[in-house]
């Protein structure tokens, strides 16, 4: 039966697995959800992860993604996550969402940016190859404005080398979205995490990792004052950039 509508809802219960030592939401846990309800959304449009793999030979791969956080829900909380796409350009696909608590508060925003890529090839394929129609065009966006190419600000200095292995991967074959989270949270000592509170991640996803590659990551503080922090990892085989990401921040109360 087609969907009556292009938006996108389930609810979510925050379990202990999915949350840090401050019984807040992990943010990698975020991005698993986001990655799940886009996943079912997609296929309630008929585009699912099963269906592009057969029928064309493509799955999705998230691009670009920016979150705005509000307030980040705790253990034990039920919240709503909604979701819905826009109108696809020659190449990109893009999808919005929205975190509601119990109340119908949002406390969450985020848009994103996906591509189709050819699982065989590697390569990104045009939109219009799944040729895929939405039940009503929504323009509506969760944060205004474009997603920005992050740089850094020129004092690049590195953290730690991270192997990709067996549970960093998908089903894809490649490094998951949501690990590329936790690689970034770990650049930061735990009594960081006690002071300060993420407000805004910006993320973009250059080149998949793949098992066994060596990512060193690198951190620019240089606009802390600012609180902004540049964060990217780059792959030690080829010397290639895998990821961007901007944060803010602000100091705990």
């Amino acid at each position: 039966m087609e969907s009556v509508s292009s938006i996108f809802k389930r609810q979510y219960h925050i379990d202990l697995r999915d949350v840090d030592f401050n019984k807040q939401l992990k943010l990698s846990t975020l991005f698993s959800y986001f990655q799940d309800i886009a996943s079912l959304a997609s296929a309630d449009l008929g585009f699912g992860i099963e269906t592009l793999e057969k029928k064309f030979g493509v799955a999705w791969i998230l691009t670009r993604i920016r979150v705005d956080i509000l307030r980040m829900p705790n253990w034990d909380e039920e919240i709503t996550i909604e979701t819905w796409p826009l109108e696809p350009t020659r190449v990109e696909f893009d999808r919005d969402y929205l975190v509601k608590d119990a109340s119908g508060n949002i406390i969450i925003k985020a848009v994103s940016k996906w591509v189709i890529m050819d699982i065989k090839e590697r390569k990104i394929k045009r939109s219009d190859l799944i040729q895929i129609h939405y039940p009503e065009k929504i323009t509506k966006r969760a944060i205004a404005g474009k997603l920005a190419k992050l740089k850094d600000f020129g004092k690049l200095e590195p953290v730690y080398d991270k192997v990709i292995g067996y549970s960093d991967i998908d089903f894809n074959g490649h490094l998951n979205n949501s690990k590329y989270v936790d690689y970034i949270m770990d650049c930061f000592p735990v009594a960081d995490h006690q002071n300060y509170t993420i407000q805004t991640i910006d993320l973009n996803f250059n080149q998949e990792a793949l098992p066994g590659d060596s990512i060193t990551l690198f951190k620019d503080t240089s606009g802390v004052d600012e609180n902004v922090i540049y964060i990217e990892g780059v792959n030690q085989t080829d010397d290639n950039v895998v990821f961007k990401s901007l944060i803010t921040i602000k100091e705990n109360s």
